[in-house]
Protein backbone atom coordinates (compact mmCIF):
# COMPACT_ATOMS: atom_id res chain seq x y z
CA UNK A 1 0.00 0.00 0.00
CA UNK A 2 2.82 2.82 1.35
CA UNK A 3 4.76 2.14 -2.08
CA UNK A 4 1.46 2.02 -4.03
CA UNK A 5 0.74 5.70 -2.71
CA UNK A 6 4.23 6.69 -3.36
CA UNK A 7 4.47 5.89 -6.95
CA UNK A 8 1.02 7.41 -7.47
CA UNK A 9 2.64 10.57 -5.82
CA UNK A 10 5.67 10.62 -7.80
CA UNK A 11 3.91 10.17 -10.84
CA UNK A 12 1.71 13.42 -9.80
CA UNK A 13 4.63 15.36 -9.25
CA UNK A 14 6.25 14.31 -12.34
CA UNK A 15 3.06 15.28 -14.74
CA UNK A 16 3.12 19.01 -13.43
CA UNK A 17 6.88 19.00 -13.23
CA UNK A 18 7.96 21.42 -16.02
CA UNK A 19 9.83 19.63 -18.28
CA UNK A 20 12.46 22.94 -18.86
CA UNK A 21 13.76 22.18 -15.51
CA UNK A 22 15.64 18.73 -16.98
CA UNK A 23 16.59 20.98 -19.81
CA UNK A 24 17.89 23.64 -18.06
CA UNK A 25 20.50 21.55 -15.54
CA UNK A 26 21.18 18.17 -13.98
CA UNK A 27 21.29 19.84 -10.76
CA UNK A 28 18.30 18.24 -8.75
CA UNK A 29 17.82 22.05 -7.43
CA UNK A 30 18.02 23.81 -9.74
CA UNK A 31 14.43 24.72 -9.54
CA UNK A 32 15.01 26.42 -6.62
CA UNK A 33 16.39 30.23 -7.03
CA UNK A 34 17.68 30.20 -3.43
CA UNK A 35 19.88 27.59 -3.93
CA UNK A 36 21.93 29.20 -6.32
CA UNK A 37 25.55 29.62 -6.91
CA UNK A 38 26.57 32.85 -5.14
CA UNK A 39 28.06 33.49 -9.18
CA UNK A 40 24.19 33.07 -10.68
CA UNK A 41 22.81 34.77 -7.51
CA UNK A 42 20.21 37.61 -8.53
CA UNK A 43 21.43 37.06 -12.11
CA UNK A 44 20.40 39.90 -14.99
CA UNK A 45 16.87 39.76 -16.24
CA UNK A 46 17.59 38.37 -19.38
CA UNK A 47 19.32 35.25 -17.47
CA UNK A 48 17.20 34.80 -14.24
CA UNK A 49 14.35 32.36 -15.51
CA UNK A 50 11.96 34.48 -14.68
CA UNK A 51 11.34 37.09 -17.07
CA UNK A 52 10.88 36.40 -20.59
CA UNK A 53 14.22 37.01 -22.24
CA UNK A 54 12.56 36.96 -25.91
CA UNK A 55 10.95 40.40 -24.87
CA UNK A 56 12.74 43.14 -26.23
CA UNK A 57 12.12 45.55 -22.76
CA UNK A 58 14.07 42.83 -20.76
CA UNK A 59 17.25 43.74 -21.18
CA UNK A 60 16.04 47.20 -19.83
CA UNK A 61 15.50 46.30 -16.72
CA UNK A 62 18.44 46.83 -14.30
CA UNK A 63 19.88 44.03 -12.98
CA UNK A 64 19.55 43.18 -9.37
CA UNK A 65 23.10 42.92 -8.64
CA UNK A 66 23.59 46.43 -9.41
CA UNK A 67 20.71 47.56 -7.73
CA UNK A 68 21.33 45.68 -4.43
CA UNK A 69 25.26 46.49 -4.64
CA UNK A 70 24.93 49.54 -1.95
CA UNK A 71 22.48 47.41 0.04
CA UNK A 72 23.81 45.81 3.41
CA UNK A 73 24.08 41.65 3.23
CA UNK A 74 22.42 39.14 4.39
CA UNK A 75 23.26 35.23 4.00
CA UNK A 76 19.99 33.89 2.42
CA UNK A 77 16.71 34.96 0.14
CA UNK A 78 18.06 37.75 -2.42
CA UNK A 79 20.94 38.79 0.33
CA UNK A 80 19.79 41.92 1.16
CA UNK A 81 19.37 42.80 4.85
CA UNK A 82 15.98 45.05 3.87
CA UNK A 83 15.10 45.80 7.40
CA UNK A 84 18.73 47.29 7.68
CA UNK A 85 18.01 49.24 4.38
CA UNK A 86 14.92 50.40 5.79
CA UNK A 87 16.05 51.59 8.94
CA UNK A 88 19.64 53.05 7.55
CA UNK A 89 17.42 55.61 5.03
CA UNK A 90 18.81 53.91 2.35
CA UNK A 91 15.41 52.97 0.57
CA UNK A 92 12.29 54.74 1.12
CA UNK A 93 9.11 51.93 -0.28
CA UNK A 94 5.93 53.44 -1.27
CA UNK A 95 3.73 52.72 1.64
CA UNK A 96 0.45 52.95 -0.72
CA UNK A 97 0.08 52.65 -4.30
CA UNK A 98 -2.75 55.40 -4.58
CA UNK A 99 -1.49 58.16 -2.00
CA UNK A 100 2.29 58.71 -2.18
CA UNK A 101 2.09 61.21 0.54
CA UNK A 102 0.31 58.56 2.94
CA UNK A 103 3.28 57.14 6.13
CA UNK A 104 2.72 53.87 7.74
CA UNK A 105 1.44 53.81 11.12
CA UNK A 106 3.99 51.95 13.12
CA UNK A 107 3.34 49.65 16.01
CA UNK A 108 6.08 49.36 18.26
CA UNK A 109 4.67 45.93 19.81
CA UNK A 110 6.57 42.22 19.87
CA UNK A 111 4.60 38.96 20.34
CA UNK A 112 6.48 36.39 21.76
CA UNK A 113 5.26 32.77 21.05
CA UNK A 114 5.85 30.17 23.49
CA UNK A 115 7.35 27.06 21.61
CA UNK A 116 7.98 23.52 22.62
CA UNK A 117 10.67 21.38 23.04
CA UNK A 118 14.04 23.03 22.46
CA UNK A 119 14.23 25.51 19.84
CA UNK A 120 14.36 29.00 21.29
CA UNK A 121 10.80 31.14 21.14
CA UNK A 122 9.86 32.62 18.30
CA UNK A 123 9.28 36.88 18.61
CA UNK A 124 7.42 38.44 16.26
CA UNK A 125 8.33 42.14 15.70
CA UNK A 126 5.34 43.98 14.67
CA UNK A 127 7.81 47.34 14.20
CA UNK A 128 9.37 45.81 11.05
CA UNK A 129 6.37 44.58 9.15
CA UNK A 130 4.77 47.45 10.06
CA UNK A 131 7.23 50.12 8.63
CA UNK A 132 6.34 48.11 5.25
CA UNK A 133 2.50 47.03 5.51
CA UNK A 134 -0.58 47.92 6.62
CA UNK A 135 -2.22 45.89 9.43
CA UNK A 136 -4.94 44.80 6.61
CA UNK A 137 -2.35 43.37 5.08
CA UNK A 138 -2.81 40.13 7.48
CA UNK A 139 -5.38 41.27 9.55
CA UNK A 140 -8.21 39.10 9.69
CA UNK A 141 -7.63 37.68 6.89
CA UNK A 142 -4.31 35.61 7.15
CA UNK A 143 -4.25 36.29 11.34
CA UNK A 144 -7.36 37.30 13.42
CA UNK A 145 -6.13 40.26 15.68
CA UNK A 146 -7.22 37.97 19.41
CA UNK A 147 -5.24 36.38 21.71
CA UNK A 148 -4.98 32.72 21.18
CA UNK A 149 -6.44 32.52 17.84
CA UNK A 150 -4.21 31.35 15.42
CA UNK A 151 -2.31 28.52 16.24
CA UNK A 152 0.42 28.13 14.61
CA UNK A 153 2.77 25.24 12.62
CA UNK A 154 5.92 25.08 11.05
CA UNK A 155 3.79 23.00 8.43
CA UNK A 156 1.48 25.28 7.66
CA UNK A 157 4.10 27.95 7.26
CA UNK A 158 6.41 25.98 4.98
CA UNK A 159 3.27 25.14 2.89
CA UNK A 160 2.55 28.50 1.79
CA UNK A 161 0.12 29.73 5.03
CA UNK A 162 0.71 32.18 7.61
CA UNK A 163 3.95 33.30 7.38
CA UNK A 164 4.50 31.59 4.95
CA UNK A 165 2.33 34.15 2.94
CA UNK A 166 5.43 36.18 2.71
CA UNK A 167 8.19 34.60 4.18
CA UNK A 168 10.29 32.51 1.28
CA UNK A 169 7.98 34.73 -1.31
CA UNK A 170 9.12 38.11 -0.67
CA UNK A 171 10.90 38.32 2.42
CA UNK A 172 13.63 36.34 4.00
CA UNK A 173 13.19 32.19 3.97
CA UNK A 174 12.47 30.28 6.81
CA UNK A 175 15.34 28.64 6.77
CA UNK A 176 16.29 30.97 8.57
CA UNK A 177 14.91 29.81 11.75
CA UNK A 178 16.81 31.97 13.90
CA UNK A 179 15.27 34.89 12.92
CA UNK A 180 12.54 34.18 14.08
CA UNK A 181 13.17 31.76 16.75
CA UNK A 182 15.22 34.14 18.55
CA UNK A 183 14.40 34.51 21.94
CA UNK A 184 16.06 32.23 24.59
CA UNK A 185 14.02 29.70 26.74
CA UNK A 186 15.22 30.75 30.33
CA UNK A 187 16.07 27.57 32.56
CA UNK A 188 12.60 27.22 34.20
CA UNK A 189 11.63 26.74 30.49
CA UNK A 190 14.25 24.02 29.41
CA UNK A 191 12.71 22.27 32.62
CA UNK A 192 9.70 22.19 32.22
CA UNK A 193 10.31 20.69 28.30
CA UNK A 194 12.71 17.78 30.17
CA UNK A 195 9.75 16.93 32.25
CA UNK A 196 7.60 16.94 29.68
CA UNK A 197 9.88 14.71 27.42
CA UNK A 198 10.08 12.48 30.82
Amino acid sequence: MMFRIASVTLAAVMLVMPLSISAQSKDPLSFNRLMADPETRNAPPLKDGIHDPDNPATDRLQSPREAFSALPDANAGNYVDWVEALQDGLINPRYDLQDPDMSPTVMDLDIVREVKGSMPDVVFPHKEHTEWLDCANCHPAIFIPQRGANPLSMAAILMGEQCGACHGRVAFPVTQCRSCHSRSKTPADEAATQKEAQ
